[in-house]
């Protein structure tokens, strides 16, 4: 595990906020006072790499981020060593990575070299330093007129003992990475809408990865890299994104999307609860072994919707645009790239962006992605996943050179509760985003991505919408007025408050495949519109499927699709859920028979019980037409025949006696 056993084993909730068992403080604070590393990212610095040298350079820029990834863990093993010998980390840690990175960015010059002019300057950035855990320059200080919670102190404050980094996996989260909503003053602004805006929207009803389509590859930033990512992502849409799917394997793919045409894929890191829980990436690379641990949280609803520009009607999205928004690494680089937006149900006037939110009672915690909506008009891509696309400047307008796509919209509501800071998440857990081991799960280091791969007819579709200015696309049809700002009662089976036992089974049960059904509209108001999120009354939204136990999916790790050419092993999986086991048994219709590809509910709808499938399930073949079958209806048939041949000889008997 990360850090060592000792730093997970004593420290599985202590040392997140100032209380606590002291002893616990005492024996954590030696081995979590470790800073993390900060280098400088050398992808953002690249905006010019020929094509031909473009492999080169990503591969050796996902050996940079393994690097780091290495370094940080040395730095949490050798935590103990170091403090007792200060020196001891530049020589067996920081001098040796430097020489590593030096052999790496020489490479990438010499790859750029080869094709183009040979870039100037990055070997200034091999160098990399410590810094503590409780600064970065990704923290910000809180919202104007916000406050933040007593025990996150200001800005990017460390918790008033200072002891330790915490959180399950031993690299955060800490207290200060909260916020109580409540106190935060609303901070959203709209540019204004002009007469030539576009003003429709479009939505696509994807489903909430409920078949547990997950891995730690990222096909933007590291194609054929597995665990490139260092942490897990949630999919939704395209189902054959991995680190070696190319164009035409996305293209090709099946889609959990409702809309068919829309292909695209939509994907974030996950969501974890720090509640103990073991997932089976526990010991795989992305998962516990980079400080990526606890129990991973599907959504309650994900909406995605695309919208017009103020200013200007949009044009077509290219197929196959890469986007991506946010920064992974902003915790180190800086607020420049970052673009997270967290909230709750009922406050989204209101937005975070270097703080987890702490909801009040029956409010769900929400994460928003605005995407760049402004593109260059000529590039799906670019050298450092930025350049060819752009955000819109406060009054709506793109930047000279770029002309306006419509932007995707993407929020995730999760049914977590507010963690129970005072006593380091033991009553309610802490919940975090995975992140790259040394981004210590900071809120601001948030990021989505996206791969355009909606068929031309559909993309002709929505952009005539949004610029006709209708509402269209998946569940668009009956969308509700915006609801009420107070937040509704708590669900009956919201997310546990302590840490449940350990129960998952050894081999992963199947998932129920649902098919997605566009007659039913999501239930999801606009994005920009705060909402109280609210389960239907005969489909509670947080009711989990039949023999369930009320707390988030557990999923498993299965194999990579091309381990052939897996570049390391144990990283970049995509999983199947694991359902928790049974308390009792179900109802209703017998096991589903699994499919090759589960497709999840579509947005704003949730995963129905077993038992309360719209659609009826497979039966196993040995009582659908087998022997067993064919036995049960034969042998009563036969059983009446001797019945009636033995009558008819016994009447022939009797007749013939009494003649």
């Amino acid at each position: 595990m990360l850090g060592g056993g000792g730093l997970v084993a004593v420290n599985v909730y202590a040392s997140a906020t100032e209380g606590g068992d002291q002893q616990a403080q005492a024996a954590t604070a030696q081995v979590l006072s470790a800073p993390t590393v900060y280098c400088p990212d050398v992808g953002s610095r690249l905006t010019d790499v020929p094509d031909a040298a473009r492999e080169a350079v990503d591969g050796e820029l996902a050996q940079l981020d393994q690097q780091i990834a290495a370094a940080y863990q040395q730095l949490t093993e050798s935590a103990a060593a170091i403090e007792q010998n200060p020196g001891l980390a530049d020589e067996t840690i920081m001098n040796p990575l430097k020489e590593k990175r030096s052999e790496s960015i020489q490479r990438i010059a010499d790859a750029i070299g080869r094709e183009g002019d040979r870039p100037q300057g990055l070997d200034d950035l091999a160098a990399c330093t410590l810094r503590s855990s409780n600064q970065g320059d990704g923290q910000s200080a809180a919202p104007q007129g916000g406050a933040t919670p007593s025990q996150s102190g200001q800005g990017s404050a460390a918790p008033s003992q200072g002891t330790g980094i915490g959180g399950q996996g031993g690299n955060g989260p800490v207290a200060a990475d909260y916020a109580d909503i409540t106190s935060v003053q609303p901070n959203v602004t709209t540019p204004a809408e002009q007469s030539d805006g576009s003003t429709g929207t479009f939505s696509s009803s994807c489903g909430v990865n409920a078949n547990g389509l997950f891995n730690s590859d990222n096909v933007i930033v590291a194609p054929g890299v597995s665990n490139g990512a260092h942490h897990f992502h949630d999919y939704i849409g395209n189902q054959s994104n991995n680190a070696f799917a190319s164009d035409q394997d996305l293209a090709n793919a099946d889609t959990s999307c409702a809309d068919q045409g829309d292909k695209s894929t939509y994907y974030w890191p996950v969501l974890r609860l720090q509640n103990g829980r073991q997932e089976r990436d526990a010991d795989k690379p992305g998962g516990g072994t980079e400080g990526n641990a606890g129990q991973i949280v599907t959504a309650k609803q994900v909406t995605l919707t695309f919208e017009g520009n103020p200013t200007s009607k949009v044009t077509e999205m290219p197929r196959l645009l890469r986007i991506i928004t946010g920064d992974a690494k902003a915790f180190v680089n800086g607020p420049a790239n970052a673009n997270a937006s967290w909230s709750c149900t009922g406050y989204e006037d209101r937005q975070l962006k270097d703080k987890y939110p702490l909801c009040p009672s029956g409010s769900d915690v929400v994460r928003t992605f605005k995407f760049q909506s402004c593109w260059d008009g000529r590039n799906i891509d670019s050298a450092n996943h930025r350049t060819h696309v752009a955000f819109e400047a406060p009054d709506g307008s793109c930047p000279a050179g770029f002309q306006a796509i419509p932007q995707l919209v993407q929020r995730i509501v999760y049914d977590v509760d507010a963690p129970s800071l005072q006593d380091g998440g033991r009553t309610v857990p802490l919940f975090a985003v995975d992140s790259f081991p040394e981004q210590l799960h900071k809120p601001v280091t948030d990021h989505g991505d996206f791969i355009n791969v909606f068929d031309d007819s559909l993309m002709r579709k929505m952009v005539d919408c949004i610029n006709s200015g209708r509402k269209c696309g998946a569940g668009a049809d009956e969308q509700p007025p915006a609801e009420s700002a107070e937040p509704s009662e708590p669900s009956d089976t919201a997310s546990p408050v302590a840490p449940p036992a350990e129960t998952q089974s050894a081999e992963p049960s199947e998932p129920v495949t649902e098919q997605p059904s566009s007659e039913q509209p999501s239930s999801e108001p606009p994005a920009d519109t705060p909402a109280t999120e609210t389960a239907p009354a005969s489909d509670n939204a947080s009711t989990p499927a039949s023999g369930d136990t009320g707390l988030p999916r557990v999923y498993a790790t299965a194999s990579p699709k091309k381990t052939s050419t897996t570049k390391s092993s144990g990283g970049g999986v995509i999983s199947k859920p694991t359902q928790r086991p049974e308390t009792e048994a179900p109802t209703g219709s017998a096991a589903a028979t699994p499919t090759d590809t589960a497709v999840a509910a579509p947005a704003g709808q949730e995963t129905p019980a077993t038992g309360s499938q719209t659609e009826p399930q497979s039966e196993p073949q040995a009582v659908q037409g087998g022997l067993a079958e064919t036995g049960a209806h034969l042998w009563p048939a036969l059983f009446g025949g001797l019945l009636l041949a033995s009558g008819g000889a016994l009447l022939w008997r009797t007749r013939r006696n009494s003649v």
